[in-house]
């Protein structure tokens, strides 16, 4: 009894068992909770030419499916409820050789959906662990996982009438109004080709739109310069493990984690937004302060006369069930 009480009163050991205490209950939350808690984040970007009518534009990233995660797949499904005008996605689906069916089954009526796509690296190659602490260094180009069935996921996209908008410049009507993209392919793994699509962005179009997976800041720059209005992009997972109060710390590119997520100013006239993504690889199967999520963008036309694009105003929905 003696001992025992002795050892209560240390203050090192109670800091000690407090600490370890508290790291454990953090590595469950980020592990079993906030990896799962998925949510809809709706955001307002004044992009489109003036006078045009708003579009609903969905924007998904970073899946990393795999087959038997079931929850996912189904919050997923859930997700044409919000009836969008545009799908878009930037990359990283797969998390497994065997995943393309639950990619498939869960993206479900939203494959019905005008939708564009570009693929980044874990479309192409499978996941490997990797020592978290190095993304705080510089970001992590090795690859040396399995090659995945990207071709096979590309033609379920494309057979739905999804558009693959890798090294590609194409315009479409969407709900009435013309939208003119361009993409290219991962600049994680330098696969970018930019000089394949450059050139100014149609003038006559509602909306000029930009596709990358990596926001690599020397993609953005060449979208910029060519005039486009608005760059969707994922890869980051939003940081991730942020801190509290203060977001996120790593990017896994060059881009300043004050970017990490959301939508941001590039240059003079161009927008930016970034996807916090859905996923995360399964040899780092947590998130902190960073919910996966899929968001609902409402471009609406830019104020007239060059003024100010305005703020952007972001609301998040724990679950899909709101329309």
């Amino acid at each position: 009894m003696l001992a025992r009480s002795t050892v209560l009163k240390n203050p090192a050991s109670l800091a000690g068992s407090l600490a370890a205490g508290s790291l454990a209950a953090g590595v469950a939350y980020a592990t079993l909770i906030e990896r799962n808690a998925f949510v809809v984040r709706e955001t307002t970007m004044p992009v489109l030419t003036p006078g045009s009518a708003p579009l609903r534009v969905l924007h998904l990233s970073d899946l990393h499916m795999t087959p038997r995660q079931r929850r996912k797949q189904e919050w997923i499904r859930e997700l044409a409820a919000w009836e969008p005008d545009l799908v878009i996605n930037t990359g990283d689906n797969l998390s497994h050789p065997k995943a393309v069916p639950s990619v498939v089954q869960a993206l479900g009526d939203l494959l019905s959906v005008p939708g564009l796509f570009v693929f980044g690296s874990n479309d192409y190659f499978g996941p490997t662990p990797k020592n978290p602490t190095n993304y705080l260094f510089k970001p992590s180009y090795r690859i040396t996982g399995e090659p995945l069935p990207w071709q096979d996921l590309r033609a379920a996209f494309t057979e739905r009438g999804w558009l693959d908008m890798t090294h590609t410049r194409r315009e479409i009507e969407v709900k009435g109004q013309l939208v003119a993209a361009a993409g290219v392919d991962d600049p994680h793994l330098k696969r970018d080709r930019y000089d394949t699509i450059a050139g100014p962005a149609s003038p006559a179009a509602n909306l000029t739109l930009g596709l990358t997976h990596a926001p690599y800041t020397r993609v953005l720059d060449r979208f910029a310069a060519d005039g486009y209005q608005l760059v969707l992009a994922g890869h980051t997972h939003g940081g991730q493990m942020c801190l509290p109060f203060k977001g996120a710390v790593v990017t896994n590119c060059d881009l300043d984690p004050s970017r990490a997520k959301g939508p941001s100013q590039w240059g003079a006239h161009m927008q930016l937004h970034v996807s916090a993504g859905l996923g995360t690889s399964p040899y780092a199967p947590y998130r902190f302060c960073c919910r996966p999520e899929a968001t609902l963008l409402t471009l609406v036309a830019a104020p007239t006369g060059g003024g100010s694009l305005g703020s952007r105003v972001s609301v998040s929905h724990p679950t899909v069930s709101a329309r």
